[in-house]
């Protein structure tokens, strides 16, 4: 028996991207085979692909996210069953395959009322925005924030879900098209690119800049971002679209106002089954609501996971975008 799954054998652009037969695996004690109906695509993958985040050993399946059926279960797992309709996001890599094996308690059940393609697709987005509201900084009713990339998978959620609590939400897209998306989504003000950022800011808050800033773009954004708080604000970098944010003089930080800067990953914020848990409940429950709505926007055959990296590395896509294989 053997399963099918997109590896790379060395770093690089989307062409090291292959489409193999490898055996399927045995679930080990505390593990559960996964049958995937739908694999999340993001921007980690492209980190991971070209090098940037480290992967231990090649050739290596790439993925962080996906949903599915349990297939098999090893010994002593006692938080799935076989046949349940489950999803995960987050390490190992190993999602971009027909079936995978994984931790049982990395898995969450998935609600009758949500369909795997809009599993796959809301995992890893939306358990960061979740956190990113909740406990990174805890958006209040009434505050004013900044969302970069707000047309983008977590910058939907992130818009939609601020407005839920009561925040007004400034947006920064790079074109047009996508301003129109993320103010459909709840953002009350979009900028068009990020050129005279402080200034617009500055603008539209009657000179009180804002408390927070989610910021994903990284090197090209981080300046900009840092000069759009006010002081004691908090500077969320949580990832490296146009390039890793170089090495910050510390001093800078004091300089615009005694600012808060942190670099946090999901995988800490979910390190724990309890936060895993309490994470996904309140995601669920959003969604549930109809209050976040997941927006699938394009979908690629798995086989085909190079054109949905071409396509996400190059801003073309909105919303989230899954792999089907």
């Amino acid at each position: 028996m053997s399963t099918k799954a997109i590896r790379i054998h060395a770093h690089g652009g989307p062409d090291v991207l292959r489409w193999e037969s490898v055996p399927t695996p045995e679930p080990g004690p505390g593990e559960a085979l996964i049958h995937h109906e739908a694999v999340g695509l993001n921007y980690i993958d492209i980190y991971f692909r070209i090098g940037l985040y480290k992967i231990p050993h090649l050739p290596a399946t790439l993925g962080m996210e996906g949903a599915g059926v349990v297939r098999a279960i090893g010994a002593g797992v006692t938080e799935v069953a076989i046949g349940d309709r489950v999803a995960y996001a987050g390490g190992p890599i190993g999602a971009y395959a027909t079936e995978r094996v994984i931790a049982a308690d990395r898995l969450v059940k998935l609600p009758d009322s949500i369909d795997f393609a809009t599993g796959a697709a809301m995992m890893l987005q939306g358990m960061t925005a979740q956190y990113l509201l909740r406990r990174t900084y805890k958006v209040r009713s009434g505050e004013t924030i900044l969302v970069h990339a707000a047309a983008g998978g977590v910058g939907l959620i992130l818009c939609q879900w601020a407005k839920h609590i009561g925040a007004t939400v400034i947006g920064v897209v790079s074109t047009d098209e996508k301003a129109e998306v993320a103010r459909a989504h709840g953002a009350a003000h979009v900028i068009v690119g990020h050129a005279n950022l402080a200034a617009d800011i500055k603008r539209l808050t009657d000179g009180a800049m804002v408390p927070v800033v989610y910021d994903s773009v990284g090197k090209d954004t981080f300046t900009p971002s840092l000069d759009s708080l006010a002081p004691l604000g908090l500077m969320v970098s949580y990832g490296n679209a146009s390039g890793p944010v170089p090495p910050v003089e510390l001093s800078m930080l004091a300089a615009k106002g005694s600012l808060f800067l942190t670099r946090p990953t999901l995988a800490t914020y979910t390190a724990t089954r309890s936060d895993l848990l309490a994470v996904t409940a309140d995601l669920f429950d959003v969604v549930a609501a109809g209050a976040v709505k997941i927006r699938v926007n394009q979908t690629f055959p798995l086989e085909q996971a190079a054109a949905a990296q071409e396509a996400l590395e190059s801003r073309h896509t909105t919303g989230s975008t899954i792999l089907i294989p």
